[in-house]
Parts: structure tokens; sequence; C-alpha cells
């Protein structure tokens, strides 16, 4: 199959290439703003782990400056730029940038499809902030980014992979290069020297490019209804879970480590949960059997069913989710990459 799809990738690639090229040469524009910008993309298509990657540089950079996150706002129904705040539902901010806010209600927290209107709108806000994320910018070169991180999984690097519909890429593999840190995303917690020696001698990085690699690290299950407040989650026989993400695994994993017993729903990446959404996960959990269950999702996903006319469904079961951080083996190296270009470049604020 993918033989057959070949030619259709390599059209994609000649359009990619020309649109690249056009950027280079200036004939297409890229503008700079004077001030700290920093992007957190990837090549593929999703799954790479930028959500947790961003939430990791709020944590290490909202101690110490005003901080926005700017981000297209996929999968919410709203038009043009909006700022999250305490009534905003997926729907109009998206499932990522409200996840953001509900756990940094400090910063601020914008999406725009014309992320160039959006970096606007912000500088021109009451509270200019100091510091700019770019979520899931890489593609978007109408804003010259002054820091790229580039996001690659451990278990499926962009040098292995082939252009969209071929493979799972959504650019081409030399636009690696715009990249300033290569952040190799759900490595094992335990990774030895030679091990990153291999994987950085396949992504080939240039000169001027900084690679380090990062793992997930699972927190405690948090409970998202009464019902899951009332419960313990240790002996339990039976666990219902689903989720609407690109890659499930790393989620399912997890849980098999402290669970034996596990049913799993699988939705479409962003995935709207419907009154018969919710329905089928509840009949479901209904047939598990008997004993101790509960139903466990994703962050991401909880960020959809918060201020959903359907959470109420779950009443009788309880729904609890698994949040995850990010964690780098290298951690004050890398924080300290961070800091240092918010350093040299806020003079220019």
């Amino acid at each position: 199959m993918r033989i057959l799809l070949l030619p259709i990738s390599l059209l994609y690639h000649i359009v990619l290439i020309i649109r690249h090229k056009l950027y280079d040469w200036r004939i297409l524009k890229s503008l700079r703003f004077e001030y700290p910008t920093i992007g957190v993309g990837n090549l593929n298509l999703g799954g790479t782990g930028k959500t947790p990657t961003v939430e990791y540089l709020i944590n290490i950079l909202h101690p110490h400056y005003r901080v926005a996150t700017l981000s297209r706002g996929y999968g919410r129904k709203t038009k043009g730029f909006q700022r999250a705040d305490h009534q905003s539902t997926y729907e109009t901010v998206g499932d990522e940038p409200l996840q953001y806010f509900n756990k940094f209600p400090d910063i601020q927290v914008v999406v725009d499809e014309d992320r160039l209107n959006g970096m606007r709108k912000l500088i021109r806000s009451k509270n200019t902030p100091d510091v700019y994320l770019l979520d899931d910018a890489f593609q978007h070169r109408r804003i010259k980014v002054g820091l790229n991180l580039l996001l690659t999984e451990y278990q499926h690097l962009y040098c292995d992979d082939f252009l969209f519909p071929a493979g799972t890429l959504r650019d081409v593999k030399s636009a690696a290069q715009r990249a300033q840190i290569i952040i190799v995303s759900k490595s094992p917690k335990t990774l030895d020297e030679n091990e990153k020696q291999r994987i950085i001698k396949k992504l080939k990085p240039k000169s001027h490019q900084k690679v380090f690699f990062s793992y997930l690290e699972y927190q405690p299950l948090q409970p998202l209804n009464e019902a899951a407040k009332q419960i313990s989650t240790e002996n339990v026989d039976f666990v219902l879970a689903f989720c609407g993400i690109a890659n499930p695994k790393p989620f399912i994993e997890e849980l098999r480590k402290n669970y034996k017993t596990i049913d799993f729903l699988h939705f479409a990446d962003h995935h709207a949960y419907s009154k018969d959404d919710v329905k089928t996960i509840m009949d479901h959990f209904e047939n598990l059997g008997g004993g101790k269950k509960i139903i466990v999702t994703t962050e991401k996903d909880a960020a959809r069913l918060t201020n959903s006319p359907y959470l109420c469904q779950f009443e009788t079961a309880p729904l609890l989710a698994l949040p995850i951080v990010v964690r780098f083996h290298e951690e004050e190296k890398f924080n300290e990459e961070i800091l240092n270009y918010v350093r040299q470049n806020i003079h220019h604020c």
C-alpha cells in the first residue's frame, strides 16, 4: 500500500519544498518579533508529546516572566482571536489551550488560526507578555520564531518515516534544519549513553542543533466526578480506558502496569464526545462484570468533558484522568538552554 501512495507523497513533497523556498528566498514574508518566542512543534501528524512539553516550559518560565501561549485551537467551533477564561470550553478555545488555562490560570492563553494576528493582539494587550510559547507552529512560517523546539518520538523518529500519505510526516525531513533544539520524546526513563548516541547518529543534527531526550512521568489518578472521589483506586478489578488522542499506546501501557484487566475504547484525535459516545462508554462499563471498576481517560480528553452537558451521564461511574508530566534526562542543561535564550532576548522588549 505504501508503494502505491508514494507518487502522491512525491507531489506533496514538491509542493512543500516550493513553499519553503518561497520563505527562504523571502518572496513570502516572515515577521520576527522583538520578544522571546519559543515554538514547540513536530514533523509528524501528531502524538509526539507537544502539550506536556509546553506545560514543562510554562513551569520553568512562569516563575520569572509573564508567559503567553498561542495556539490554533484545533477542534474549536469559534473563529479568530479568542482568549481563554473561566467560562471557556473546548468548543471555544480547543482542548489543549483549555488544559493550559486550567493548569496555569495566571498566564495568558490565546488561540487564533492566524498566528500572526494572534501575536500582534497579544503584544498590544494590557499586560504584554515577556515570553511567547507558540504551540504546534513549526509549519507556520509567517512568524520567524526565535527558538524552535522540534519533537520526534523515540520509537517513531522522523528520519525513519515517510511523507503523508505514504507515512505520517506532514512536512519534509529537511525542514528539521530550522530547529535549534531537537527533543527525542517518550524515550525510556533509563537510557544509556550508547543508545543516546545511536539515536543522535540517526538524526544527523547540524552543528547549530542540540539534541535532548525526554520521557513521560505519570502522576496519580485524578477524580473527575463525585463517584471517583468516593472510591480508592487500589485493588480495582476492571478498568475501562477511553481516549481520543493520536497515540494512545503510552497511556494504555501505563495503565497495564497497575491494573490487570483493561477494556479500551479509542476515538479519533481531538474527538468531541457526544451523548451517544458517553452512552457507549457507559454501556461498556456496565458490561465489564462484577467487582470494583473505574473509568480512566487522559487529561486532554478530560478537558473536552469539562462543562460538557453529558458529564452527568457518568454520575454512577467513577471517572478519573491520568495526568502526565515531561521530564528530561539532562534537565538542568535543557532548562538552562531555555532560560539563557530568554535572558539574552528579553532586553529587546
